[in-house]
């Protein structure tokens, strides 16, 4: 039996090693589905914009709230690295947990049902992922091997079979897709319907766009990387911050000798955002990611790089040394990641059991 499996029928799993992260700006009238899925669990809400709206929660739900004058509060001058008026607030979520693991989802995504018309238990597929060893050096053809019903091929290198540490549990969707503005305005009214019931372990040394809308990951393991950006207000781009988290994560997951998968779970996404809106958003980024991805695949972190935090330092130095060229935001973006590696590191001191902070204003 994996870690952290249940062996008591009904008893949810790792329901107290993991953190639910919403970010939000809205009542969280979308939890009422969730609830038979999300209620054994913890939940972080990040509320972006104005601190002073009231945020609506469901009865029922065992939750924190935090808004920006908490974050203010809690991390101080430190608070420049978490944006302001971008989901990328959410990581303020990752910082201030204590879980070993942790799940984030956007409020506009919903239960999604399998072919069957089974609802999907999203949190639980993650937490399968997450449990069982991804296989990045060497790709199996029969996608995960650690599913029910599928093993290694002929062919394949007994000592590379042990796997490695799952870090990163990428899911999908069903319904809107995660488009790009141009990809949007071209395709108004495209909606993935594709079910493919498949995991796969992201080889080594590839990228990935990741999506933060339903994502999952070891924090213990991987926590200081999933640093969303500087996004959003006061800044010159915007819905990137996901994307940028997830290529500093594949490069350190990859020198460190982590996993990431991608495939199941779904969720449904129930809401498209405005393509002109998001075009102002993106505009920088669809020019920056030319050379964002070369930079990342070129990317090489010393023997040094022994921690996550000690890896995403030296990422950060290699950001302002070879991007700062590109536009001075990249030298922003730098000085952010020594910054939230530093907030990271005074709320999760390593060694002795860290004292969690005062909670939200209430």
């Amino acid at each position: 039996m994996a870690e952290g499996y249940s062996s008591i029928p009904n008893t949810p799993l790792l329901k107290d090693e993991l953190d639910i992260v919403i970010p939000t700006i809205r009542n969280l009238d979308f939890l009422e589905m969730w609830r038979p899925f999300f209620q054994p669990y913890h939940l972080i809400i990040v509320q972006d914009g104005d601190p002073s709206k009231t945020i609506k929660v469901p009865e029922g739900f065992d939750y924190e709230l935090y808004n920006r004058n908490d974050i203010n509060r809690i991390l101080g001058p430190k608070a420049s690295c978490i944006s302001f008026k971008d989901s990328a607030c959410r990581c303020f979520g990752y910082m201030i947990s204590k879980k070993k693991y942790i799940y984030t989802i956007d409020d506009d995504c919903f239960v999604a049902k399998d072919p069957s018309g089974k609802q999907i238990n999203a949190l639980e597929q993650h937490i399968k992922n997450l449990l069982t060893p991804s296989t990045p050096f060497f790709f199996n053809t029969l996608y995960d091997p650690f599913r029910d019903g599928a093993d290694f091929v002929r062919g394949y290198p007994f000592s590379l079979r042990e796997g490695v540490t799952t870090a990163v549990s990428h899911g999908l969707w069903l319904n809107i897709p995660d488009y790009d503005a141009p990809t949007q305005l071209v395709k108004p009214h495209e909606r993935n319907t594709r079910y493919v019931d498949a995991v796969l372990t992201v080889p080594k040394g590839t990228l990935f766009p990741m999506c933060g809308m339903n994502l999952a990951f070891n924090r213990e393991l991987i926590g200081p990387a999933m640093y969303f950006g500087l996004m959003g207000d006061g800044q010159p781009i915007g819905r990137y911050d996901d994307m940028w988290a997830g290529w500093c994560t594949k490069v350190i997951c990859d020198h460190l000798g982590l996993g990431v998968k991608t495939g199941l779970p779904y969720i449904w996404h129930s809401k498209a955002s405005n393509p002109f809106a998001n075009l102002k958003k993106e505009y920088n980024g669809i020019f920056w990611q030319e050379e964002l991805i070369p930079f990342f695949q070129s990317a090489v972190l010393s023997k040094d790089c022994t921690t996550v935090q000690k890896c995403y330092i030296e990422l950060s130095k290699q950001v302002r040394e070879k991007l700062g060229k590109i536009d001075p935001y990249f030298n922003k973006l730098a000085d952010a990641m020594v910054t939230w590696i530093e907030a990271w590191d005074e709320l999760n001191p390593s060694g002795a059991a860290a004292e969690k902070p005062n909670g939200p204003a209430k």
